[in-house]
């Protein structure tokens, strides 16, 4: 038999490689370790991830937190960056161990009830936050420049749609990579507006509570913003995504040998994402405290109100940094609700999925991105009060979001799963810690309702 035939009639994995590290040693092929070729190498899934939680729903969160309380809540922001980061992931790790999403996991371990709940109410949750997202888009750019919103609003969903849909994948996540620089304009902000630094230290470092309904339904509302389930879908598909794409790469389940290199990736990618997630909206606290709160304003509905409020006392360049960024950061945010609604949905049901695939090869994958853009513009059209959606998006993640983390720490931690790649001891230690933290959220989101 030749050395090709010998290598046919190993058993191979779904894209038809070799499937275990003994076979290929016992055919003297050596695996291409990957090379990481400095942070864009590096940072992938998990600055896309972490980035696009600052989301403009998002900034009318953290706006309105700064604006109402000051610089009381800049703690949370350093206290959540581990929380969310450890369950980003453990999220990740399963994509990149199993080959598979979220969703498909569980479709393969769990009762199909289970996975229905939480992907139906999944895409209700994204589809309203990407309406508002879309909304705040259009307002923003309302701000900026003559015409009616509803227009940019139809004109953002419309290139958020074709690039996600027609762009080859490698050259979208480029683009979406660079998007994230949008963030920055929020470290301008702070940077262009009188702020008392060291109250800014202190306050991060030292927590401060203060035990009133209004400010339990703050921090209620800054963690459910903070961790997300969309977030956890879109980083654990990424990643089996950027697997399924490099043929060099394997599920680590089938190629342990790859995992001391991609587990490393996966920690500093996650970690810096997550942490450059709160940075950001930290600076939006600080932004907001400092000019907002200092002159008596507290009461914040929208991410674009935010920023026409900021104009008469921050100046037209603060206005126009606020802005912009976020149209940028809805550039971002608005394929990744999109896109974690379509693996969530694709795999729950065994669809071909993936951003890599051609629109024929997918088409209720991308006709999924499709339709939740289509609903999210229609949200804008229709009579529906912005605030109250994202109330109500607010309260089905928390729904979603406690169940969701439960399932993803079991999984993490089982063999059937995981393989030998099981969370260690540490890892599942803060994993539970963060279930935690969020049912707790949750329960006095709905105590304080």
């Amino acid at each position: 038999m030749t050395d090709a035939a010998r290598t046919r009639s190993l058993p191979r994995h779904r894209h038809g490689r070799v499937a275990t590290r003994a076979a290929r040693i016992a055919h003297h092929w050596r695996p291409r370790r990957p090379r990481l070729r400095g942070w864009l190498a590096i940072l992938g899934p998990g600055l896309i991830t972490g980035a696009s939680d600052d989301d403009p729903s998002g900034i009318a969160t953290y706006s309105q937190v700064g604006a109402q309380f000051g610089y009381a809540m800049c703690w949370v922001m350093l206290a959540t960056w581990p929380l969310m980061a450890v369950i980003q992931e453990i999220s990740a790790r399963i994509g990149r161990v199993t080959g598979e999403g979220i969703a498909g996991n569980i479709r393969a371990h769990y009762p199909p009830v289970l996975l229905r709940a939480i992907v139906t109410l999944l895409l209700v949750a994204n589809t309203i936050n990407l309406g508002a997202d879309l909304g705040a888009m259009g307002a923003a750019l309302h701000l900026l420049l003559p015409g009616p919103a509803r227009l940019y609003v139809v004109f953002f969903a419309l290139v958020c749609a074709l690039l996600e849909i027609f762009s080859r994948y490698e050259d979208y996540v480029r683009v979406l990579k660079w998007t994230t620089l949008s963030l920055f304009a929020y470290v301008a902000t702070a940077l262009a507006v009188p702020v008392p630094w060291t109250t800014v230290i202190k306050s991060t470092l030292i927590p401060s509570l203060l035990w009133n309904k209004d400010y339990l339904v703050a921090l209620v509302a800054v963690l459910g913003t903070t961790i997300t389930p969309y977030c956890f879908f879109w980083q654990s598909s990424e990643e089996a995504e950027d697997e399924a794409l490099d043929p060099a790469a394997h599920p680590l389940r089938e190629a342990p040998d790859e995992a001391p290199v991609q587990l490393g990736r996966i920690r500093v990618d996650t970690y810096l994402g997550m942490g450059f997630s709160n940075l950001i909206s930290l600076f939006i606290i600080i932004t907001t405290a400092a000019t907002l709160n200092a002159h008596g304003i507290t009461d914040i509905a929208t991410s674009a109100a935010a920023a026409e409020a900021l104009r008469p006392i921050a100046g037209e360049f603060t206005f126009a940094v606020f802005a912009a960024g976020i149209i940028g950061v809805g550039l971002l945010a608005v394929p990744v609700l999109a896109g974690s609604a379509a693996y969530a949905l694709g795999e729950a049901l065994g669809w071909p999925t993936g951003l890599r695939r051609k629109p024929k090869d997918a088409r209720a994958f991308y006709g999924t991105i499709v339709v939740a853009t289509l609903v999210g513009v229609l949200i804008n059209f229709a009579d529906i009060d912005p605030i109250k959606a994202l109330f109500w998006a607010a309260v089905i993640n928390g729904v979603v979001a406690v169940p969701l983390m439960v399932v993803i720490m079991v999984m993490a931690r089982r063999p059937r799963v995981m393989g030998a790649f099981v969370i260690p001891p540490g890892s599942a230690a803060m994993g539970w810690l963060t279930t935690a933290a969020m049912a707790a959220a949750v329960a006095a989101m709905f105590v304080t309702w």
